[in-house]
């Protein structure tokens, strides 16, 4: 271990093989930058074994967590990188409280630009080409008008998976996200196929992707915030 990250868990989300892992920075004099830890791996991705604690206990969201690094690894828009050290474990040092939530909040003026969208989706990508003029990937914003949308975004090819896309507006846009925070995700696809109106105080972690196969990166809904449990209605 070179040395170590102490930050909040703001993204604790579902990736292809184990977890992206995203906070800010506890400073002395409150919260500083972006972390997300990455592992050695090719995708990059944290092993469920790799955030556990000591204690066996596992890593949630508003967790403060002291996290050991071996170095600084940006990649693309992905400045915020920094690879883990995995032969030692995470230390839980305490949890931040919900009404200090907004103290973390920031106010882009736009989710990585707009106008590139999927057939579900709206605003919901950047083209691989566009991506080197941001030079940071995630972002803890307060939505508005949030219409939750579950669905088979596949029908059409024979695939019958399930999916919760966030539907939102933030700074007069309209957004259109993919949800891949796991604990807001199971309790969504618990509901009927469907459109549901969602609490207004709520916050989102929004991560910006690394490249996909066909060339685009893609805004995600990493981290779900309420004060209480997420009701649809």
């Amino acid at each position: 271990m070179k040395y170590s990250k102490t930050i909040v868990c703001l993204a604790n989300s579902r990736k292809p093989g184990g977890r992206c892992v995203a906070g800010k920075e506890i400073i002395p004099k409150g919260y500083g930058n972006w972390i997300r830890p990455v592992s050695a791996r090719p995708s990059a991705e944290i092993a469920d074994d790799e955030s556990q604690y000591e204690n066996g206990g596992n890593l949630h969201l508003l967790d403060i967590v002291e996290i050991p690094m071996l170095a600084s690894v940006p990649h693309l828009h992905q400045t915020e990188n920094h690879m883990i050290d995995a032969a030692y474990y995470w230390k839980k040092k305490g949890t931040v409280k919900w009404d200090d939530l907004n103290d973390l909040v920031d106010e882009p003026s736009t989710l990585w630009g707009n106008g590139d969208s999927t057939y579900h989706g709206r605003n919901d990508r950047v083209r691989h080409s566009a991506v080197a003029e941001y030079r940071n990937s995630l972002w803890l914003v307060k939505p508005e008008n949030v219409t939750i949308h579950i669905l088979v975004p596949g029908a059409d090819f024979g695939n019958p998976k399930r999916a919760a896309r966030a539907d939102f507006m933030y700074a007069g846009t309209q957004y259109n996200l993919k949800v891949t925070d796991p604990v807001s995700e199971q309790a969504f696809l618990a509901e009927e196929n469907g459109e549901y109106g969602l609490d207004e105080d709520i916050y989102f972690c929004i991560s910006l992707a690394e490249v996909h196969t066909d060339g685009y990166c893609y805004k995600l809904v990493a981290g779900i915030f309420s004060e209480d449990s997420l009701k649809l209605r």
